[in-house]
């Protein structure tokens, strides 16, 4: 079996890519920052203030989730609920920085995230997976963009899901939430010692596939 942690700041491409290359690895997709979405989604649809990390923790014993792979696509269940890209709003992503910052939702998912790498070769994607998630991970990637190439990105993404999105505004919530993440107390988003850095500000999606392959196979040998 074969792990591979792809870390990096939001709107660098991070689940796309890893997407593409799990489908022609024939590997697992984990997105682990949808499991952080999906306990943000329902901290807020209980009206907590996503600063209140004790409001946060109460609400833990009441969440189930589950990941299921239907048709090759990863599907996190909230209580028994595909909630879709309903956790792809702006204010999700918000409240998915915030509760991620809070020790105990992160111990709430560990075990989950740990638990499908050991039964099957995956790729992870998220913000602490090199460092905290997969410590020994066989490749690690630290993937990267410009804060105005990630923004247009996230803002293209939103609207083509039907989510209001302006570029100014996923900018502003974009560079607060990098920082939030890299300055938290625990797990903080940074690069493992041993991850490779890649830029893709200027790389097509095709481009940017290849240069993550290319690492695989330099690292292990494996191809596709």
């Amino acid at each position: 079996m074969i792990q591979i942690a792809i870390d990096g700041p939001s709107g660098a491409g991070k689940s796309s890519i890893a997407k593409a290359v799990a489908a022609k690895l024939g590997i697992v997709y984990v997105d682990t920052g949808a499991l952080y979405r999906t306990v943000g989604y329902y901290v807020r649809g209980k009206g907590i203030a996503r600063t209140d990390a004790e409001g946060t923790i109460a609400c833990l014993p009441d969440i189930k989730i589950e990941v299921r792979y239907e048709n090759g696509a990863q599907h996190v269940y909230l209580n028994g609920e595909d909630l879709g890209d309903r956790i792809r709003e702006p204010e999700i992503s918000m409240y998915a920085s915030a509760v991620s910052a809070v020790p105990a939702v992160r111990a709430f998912l560990l075990d989950t995230q740990r638990d499908i790498a050991a039964k099957s070769s995956v790729i992870m994607d998220g913000r602490d997976i090199g460092t905290v998630i997969l410590p020994n991970a066989d490749v690690k990637i630290f993937m990267t963009a410009s804060n105005e190439a990630r923004a247009a990105r996230r803002t293209k993404e939103l609207l083509a899901k039907g989510i209001d999105a302006n570029y100014e505004d996923v900018l502003r919530e974009m560079i607060e939430r990098d920082t939030n993440d890299r300055n938290r107390a625990v797990a903080p988003a940074v690069a493992a010692p041993d991850a490779i850095y890649l830029d893709n500000s200027l790389m097509s999606i095709e481009e940017n596939v290849q240069a993550v392959l290319d690492i695989i196979y330099e690292k292990t040998g494996v191809t596709v």
